[in-house]
């Protein structure tokens, strides 16, 4: 493996790293998107990645990023220096997306999604419209039309939505979410029914409102999943065409050759 990218996709809870080349993202790891940390901590953390992952970083060429937490940014960009000696560009402000941004309020949109949607665009260049469901804190659904990003949807993530139950009730423990049934069944007891509520629940969030937003977009749309939890969607519902795991740092990866 000869990467020639670092790639970072900066999320509220977490950091996807990934490694890249021009034909494709290599490897991928994930770290907590701690703002607390040191630019010491944080480099040194990459350099063990990359021992890990037999990479020099004197082979590298560059990093890129896409970030929502502003918070990170310069955390990052003191690690890189100090440790990786490698130039940052980061989506939007250094590596602009080649979509047309419809919100009315552009600049609200999260590096993320209009990376991914790029990625997205990139992956399926003929189909007239995309539905991309990305699973993280949050999950986003994210409408393409052609070129032109039209917006989408947000809703609490699986794991925020689990939080937030196990906090504001005083007796609904806090469980995995892992669920080996294919279908929902009544819980007999507390945990199955949080499990089965909450899984299946997001199961048929996502076909429901899917489907309803593919309406209004031309035909044929597919929907492609992309986080965390995607593929456990996936093992319990035919909604997504395809579950791509790595579509932000794909994206990411697309863009800074673009930019070259």
């Amino acid at each position: 493996m000869r990467p020639e990218l670092l790639l970072f996709d900066i999320g509220n809870t977490s950091v996807k790293l990934g490694l890249a080349d021009k034909n494709g993202v290599l490897a991928s790891y994930s770290l907590p998107a701690d703002t607390a940390q040191t630019a010491d901590s944080l480099g040194l953390t990459l350099l063990a990645l990359l021992r890990h992952a037999c990479v020099d970083a004197n082979a590298l060429v560059a990093c890129a990023a896409s970030s929502v937490v502003p918070g990170f940014d310069p955390l990052l960009r003191e690690a890189l220096d100090r440790y990786v000696a490698k130039p940052l560009y980061f989506a939007l402000k250094d590596l602009p997306v080649p979509l047309k941004n419809l919100y009315n309020r552009p600049e609200e949109v999260g590096a993320d999604r209009l990376v991914g949607a790029h990625a997205a665009r990139g992956i399926c260049p003929d189909a007239p419209a995309l539905i991309v469901v990305d699973f993280g804190t949050a999950v986003t659904f994210d409408c393409l039309r052609a070129d032109e990003y039209l917006g989408g949807l947000i809703f609490p993530g699986p794991l925020t939505a689990m939080n937030a139950l196990s906090r504001e009730t005083a007796k609904l423990p806090r469980v995995d979410l892992d669920v080996r049934a294919t279908e929902p069944a009544p819980g007999r007891d507390t945990a199955t029914s949080l499990r089965h509520g909450l899984v299946f629940g997001f199961v048929c969030m996502v076909e429901g409102l899917a489907a309803k937003l593919a309406r209004g977009l031309p035909k044929p749309c597919p929907v492609l999943g992309t986080g965390g939890f995607a593929p456990a969607i996936a093992r319990l519902s035919g909604v997504f065409d395809q579950v791509l795991p790595d579509l932000v740092l794909e994206g990411l990866r697309r863009l800074y050759y673009k930019a070259g």
